[in-house]
């Protein structure tokens, strides 16, 4: 099923689990998922307040302009 996934991170979240550290996928697109594989370099050029997807291949895509609203600057300081 196709999804759009809001995240509000590039990298992954760094927790201890049981006594040993490990990442978790902040970006959505790790293939390891839950934990990070370092996939989420490629969200480092994104712009800010811009809407992507990406397809299976990790390449990013604008989404339509008729779905801009999803993310805006200001829904995202509201949250």
């Amino acid at each position: 099923m196709a999804r759009i996934v809001k995240r509000l991170r590039n990298g992954p979240y760094e927790v201890m689990v049981d006594g040993r550290n490990k990442a978790f996928c902040g970006c959505g697109l790790s293939g390891t998922a839950p934990f990070c594989d370092g996939t989420h370099k490629v969200t480092k050029t994104e712009e800010p307040g811009k809407l992507y997807w990406y397809d299976s291949s990790r390449q990013r895509h604008p989404v339509a302009e008729e779905h801009a609203e999803m993310c805006t600057e200001q829904q995202l300081e509201s949250w």
